[in-house]
């Protein structure tokens, strides 16, 4: 499928693949290879999945941040980043992109993932915010609908209180291309994220779109956001 975006006045045309739910180590294999194999014409793509689950640590990944996985697989990944879970209900999308060609840098580029989950989840109501030096979008946990703007942290010692983690992110740039990407919990078993500290965080809450009173498909919410970052990562 082919996604078309404009920005700035100049066309973007990314390729869209739906994987539907596959394991991740053949997908994290496939990323790996199409990233060594591009070419300077190689279309960008989004691929668009769901994953059985599985828990996956970041280059920066610390054993302890892993409490009990229980039965839960645990893969070494080389993206950025600590510990996170994947599960059946969660949308991953995995941005495929020649930043060089795009014409921007890694930083703009995960401000422009996050910006597109806020757009996503602004679509269905729901009222969403970043935390400075902790990548990924949280939402108010008592109220999810609010557009009040974060004021910075009012526990200094627990700066997420009140919060809930909805969204993660960890990327990979190779030869200036990307690959891993960003996974948005619609509506999940969030149980297993109990069992670490996601993203290196302890006691950080982690909430979905079913949690917080959004009643959404996967289908819809994966259209809404592979569309929305087909916007904001236009060139």
């Amino acid at each position: 499928m082919l996604g078309a975006a404009r920005r700035g006045g100049r066309s973007f045309a990314v390729l869209m693949r739906q994987l539907g739910q596959v394991a991740y180590l053949p997908t994290y294999q496939a990323m790996q290879d199409f990233t060594a194999a591009r070419l300077d014409a190689t279309p960008d793509t989004l691929w668009i999945c769901e994953h059985p689950a599985v828990y996956t640590q970041g280059l920066a990944g610390k054993i302890d941040h892993i409490l009990n996985a229980g039965d839960i697989p645990v893969v070494q990944t080389n993206r950025g980043g600590q510990v996170t879970f994947h599960g059946p209900g969660q949308v991953v999308v995995y941005p495929l992109i020649d930043l060089k060609r795009a014409g921007y840098f890694v930083k703009e580029y995960v401000y422009r993932i996050e910006e597109s989950v806020i757009r996503t989840l602004a679509h269905f109501g729901v009222a969403s915010h970043r935390v400075a030096g902790s990548p990924g979008i949280y939402v108010r946990l008592d109220d999810p609908f609010s557009h009040a703007a974060l004021t910075g942290p009012a526990h200094p010692s627990d700066p997420f209180r009140g919060l809930g983690k909805i969204a993660a992110l960890g990327i990979k740039v190779s030869r200036h291309c990307t690959y891993h990407g960003v996974a948005l919990n619609v509506a999940m078993d969030l149980e297993p994220f109990s069992r670490i500290n996601p993203c290196g965080y302890a006691n950080l809450k982690t909430t979905d779109l079913s949690t917080i009173g959004v009643s959404v498909s996967w289908q819809e919410a994966a259209s809404v956001l592979s569309q929305k970052l087909a916007t904001y990562l236009a060139p």
